[in-house]
């Protein structure tokens, strides 16, 4: 078995959720599991790694060119997402993918009606659950791409520029930029490796915000409630019902927006919903936003009270917006992915990224494709060979920089 898959292996088997209800830095301590495991291995590598009291994990890779260059990083995120258990991870090869239908377990398989990403890797070696868990390549390629980067160049000794890697935690749940040492991190420009299919280079994604909705009833028994009950789960769906349907996002692709319901809790006197508001357009997303405004004003107008409250909470924006004035960076990356006999691919982002929010503070960050596919789910799978096409292209990226 080769290191990089060794390394991803290794580490897909650490369970390192996040939590979004937790208020503590990091949200999980598990999630340090991880972190130390990489500290450590950074210095048996040889390079002096250390991990914050946030969680984050940093290392500084010195300029060895002789001649001034742009220090450059690297970022992936050490988390995984808390849509589907993340304990107990089974990982399972399966070598040379002919395409045919991938029985998980005794209830789950996959096919490429479920799962039409697996057309893109027939003929590889690929990765995949064992139905009961989601995989973690989501961001664990990334992280294990990045790891072998280092190694590799130390191994190697390649010439290279100053290079600044960064894992962070909590990233599934938006919190993952939110303590970044940009004082450190010293980067002109990085980039984040948390993408899917190999060769993409992305920079642009959603405007983002979610939105918490508290519906106060009025509660009574039943049996004398006429003209009297207000039942705040029947205001929670009177609200959702006056948001446009079209904007579901089970009816929306490509640079289309939406308003994800994505947790309700309720009884007659209090229901608690949340949603997260995405477009690309920031005047769409700004739109979006407006509604919900309205429609909770328009119920409260109704009911005569304060029947709905209403609290909205902008999570990161387009990283385009930055990145159009430094296309550099993007053309870097599209040079080292043709240089690996790959056409280049951008596509929009429909989600983020800890690039979106490190553009926006100063470290312009695309994000680079890994190899993994499914993300968030029991179907989650990753390609062997798509993930060492992607260390080539961080490897080309470094080399490139260093002979500018």
């Amino acid at each position: 078995m080769n290191r990089l898959v060794d390394r991803f292996l290794r580490y897909v088997k650490i369970d390192t959720q996040s939590d979004p209800y937790s208020e503590t830095v990091p949200s999980t301590l598990k999630q340090k599991d991880l972190s130390n495991l990489l500290v450590k291995e950074l210095k048996e590598i040889g390079v002096d790694g250390f991990i914050d009291e946030k969680g984050y994990v940093y290392a500084h890779l010195k300029n060895n060119t002789g001649k001034d260059v742009k220090p450059i990083g690297f970022v992936a995120h050490v988390d995984t997402s808390p849509d589907a258990p993340g304990a107990n991870v089974n990982p399972k090869i399966i070598k040379k993918y002919d395409g045919s239908d991938i029985k998980l377990n005794e209830n789950i398989t996959m096919n490429s009606l479920n799962s039409p990403a697996l057309k893109r890797v027939i003929g590889e070696d690929i990765i995949v659950t064992d139905g009961n868990t989601l995989l973690g390549a989501d961001d664990k390629a990334g992280v294990a791409e990045i790891m072998e980067l280092v190694n590799v160049i130390v191994e190697k000794k390649l010439k290279h520029g100053d290079i600044f890697i960064c894992f962070t935690p909590d990233e599934e749940i938006g919190r993952g930029a939110d303590h970044f040492n940009h004082e450190f991190f010293k980067a002109d420009f990085a980039y984040t490796l948390d993408g899917s299919e190999v060769g993409e280079i992305e920079y642009e994604n959603f405007n983002a915000a979610s939105a918490s909705l508290t519906f106060i009833g009025k509660s009574i028994h039943p049996g004398s409630a006429k003209l009297q009950m207000i039942n705040s789960m029947h205001l929670a769906i009177e609200f959702h019902q006056m948001l446009p349907v079209f904007l579901n996002p089970a009816y929306t692709d490509e640079y289309e927006g939406f308003n994800h319901l994505s947790e309700i809790n309720g009884e007659v006197e209090k229901t608690t919903a949340n949603y997260i508001i995405r477009n690309h357009s920031k005047e769409k997303f700004n739109e979006q936003k407006e509604t919900f405004k309205e429609i909770a004003n328009y119920l409260n107008k109704k009911y005569g009270y304060n029947a709905v409250e209403l609290k909205i909470t902008d999570s990161y924006y387009n990283m385009y917006d930055v990145i159009k004035d430094h296309m550099y960076i993007v053309e870097l990356a599209e040079e080292a992915i043709r240089n690996n006999d790959i056409e280049p691919i951008s596509r929009p982002i429909r989600g983020g990224t800890d690039g979106a929010r490190l553009t926006f503070d100063g470290l312009p960050c695309p994000n680079l494709g890994t190899g993994g596919y499914n993300f968030h789910g029991r179907m989650e799978f990753a390609s062997i060979n798509q993930m060492e096409k992607a260390l080539d292209i961080a490897l080309e990226i470094v080399k490139i920089v260093s002979e500018k």
